[in-house]
């Protein structure tokens, strides 16, 4: 969890926004004192998602027969 001022959340809300858009917890606080805590609404629904998603393609990559053409040759044909 981040934890950033009151100042910072009034000066730079877009740090804030950016943090809690990729599923970041962030604590605002006041001479010290917690005041509050964002979260994203829907982080939890989100991660499952995106975890399953990624499990998906990666799963995909995994079947698949690898190729016998390498980076080198791919790189020289493109050059030509």
């Amino acid at each position: 969890m981040k934890t950033v001022t009151l100042r910072t959340l009034l000066r730079e809300p877009l740090k804030v926004k950016r943090w809690t858009r990729t599923g970041k917890r962030v604590q605002i606080t006041d001479n010290g004192a917690a005041l509050w805590i964002l979260q994203p609404a829907d982080a939890a629904v989100n991660e499952q998602a995106r975890r399953r998603a990624v499990d998906e393609i990666l799963g995909e990559v995994l079947r698949e027969r690898p190729a016998n053409i390498s980076a080198a040759r791919l790189l020289e044909a493109s050059r030509r």
